[in-house]
């Protein structure tokens, strides 16, 4: 009881109906969170009840509304039975629409991967809710301009804040892009130069921008983060480590390993190098430690890794592990279905 009021509430219900002109319909609910506490007198009461729903002959002071979403349970007392000639009722309700689908957000989802794995999870609504973090307004309309898609810099952890709040699990795509130097004439041969953009260094995107949205995700209870980096980082020598003097898998790295020790369930995905193919097609290979680049089969479809994030959602198995992915090329093994299976083999945590 709680000034003159006794309020419960309980989910997993299936009909529609209602007992009398206090109850409050909560249909269509689904994902939202309602609190409505206010004193009103019994003609505004009515006239609430008119919008919200057809009033009911019912006298009881208690009332009942089940929905496919939750159970409403309501019991409305005077607070004192002489404070005004017009019954005047306190009453609070805490309604809860219980849903299966998890809110997902995905950043740097302007990017090729990031876009798959948006439209994966947009495609999939009947088990999630999509949210994409993009850089600019021109990001964003280029993959449609949808409402869940949010504009921010993750090197200001503020700027983030918003698209996270109210997320369940997050997918990491973000990543510094090194751009080439203008000049390089590939008829006369030798390597182009790159260089990274004031404020776009490996170290500011790769890891401060990494941690800034893993400690945002922390703040705001997440319940799992998946982090795509890139094999090669056990080789300090490793050739992506020259260009523009970004040394970006050591910062990679050091995200990976700031993740891994959070406490947030996580699962570490470093994958081959990215093609531009068509996924569930290939064999996927899981590795650790780079083994994968002693091989043959060191590249993998970013469809392919776009499903195995998703995937690692809602796979127990995948949940505080580290893997390298690559896969067989097309034509060769049987492409990958099992996805318990293969997160089954994991033994790394990072």
């Amino acid at each position: 009881m709680r000034n003159g009021v006794d309020w419960i509430t309980k989910s997993n219900c299936s009909s529609n109906q209602h007992k009398n002109k206090r109850g409050l319909i909560c249909s269509k609910l689904s994902g939202l969170r309602i609190l409505l506490e206010t004193t009103i007198n019994d003609s505004l009461m009515a006239s609430l009840t008119r919008v919200l729903l057809p009033i009911s002959s019912s006298t009881s002071s208690s009332s009942q509304f089940t929905s496919s979403a939750c159970t409403i349970s309501l019991r409305l007392n005077p607070i004192s039975p002489t404070t005004t000639t017009s019954t005047r009722r306190r009453f609070s309700v805490f309604a809860m629409a219980e849903s299966n689908r998890s809110t997902v957000l995905v950043t740097g989802a302007g990017g090729r991967t990031g876009q798959i794995v948006y439209k994966k999870l947009k495609e999939r609504s009947g088990e999630y809710i999509a949210r994409g973090l993009v850089r600019t307004e021109e990001s964003k309309e280029k993959i449609g301009g949808a409402d869940d898609i949010f504009i921010g810099d993750i090197t200001n952890v503020e700027s983030v804040i918003p698209a996270i709040q109210g997320i369940d699990a997050l997918v990491i795509l973000t990543s510094a892009v090194p751009k080439m130097k203008p000049g390089f004439d590939p008829s006369k041969g030798g390597r182009p130069e790159f260089y990274f953009e004031d404020g776009s260094y490996p170290e500011q995107v790769d890891w401060e921008g990494q941690k800034n949205q893993i400690d945002a995700a922390k703040a705001a209870g997440v319940k799992q983060i998946v982090l795509v980096g890139s094999m090669g980082g056990t080789n300090i020598n490793h050739p992506l480590n020259s260009l523009g003097n970004g040394n970006i898998l050591v910062w990679k790295r050091k995200a990976e390993q700031y993740l891994a020790d959070s406490g947030i369930p996580y699962t570490i995905i470093r994958a081959g190098g990215l093609q531009d193919k068509e996924g569930g097609v290939r064999e996927l290979l899981i590795g650790k430690d780079d083994e994968l680049l002693q091989t043959e089969t060191k590249t993998i479809a970013r469809a392919d890794v776009a499903e195995v994030c998703i995937q690692a959602l809602q796979i127990e198995e995948a949940k505080c592990k580290a893997l390298d992915l690559a896969s067989k090329p097309e034509g060769t093994g049987t492409p990958t279905t099992d996805f318990k299976t293969l997160f089954s083999q994991v033994t790394t945590r990072f």
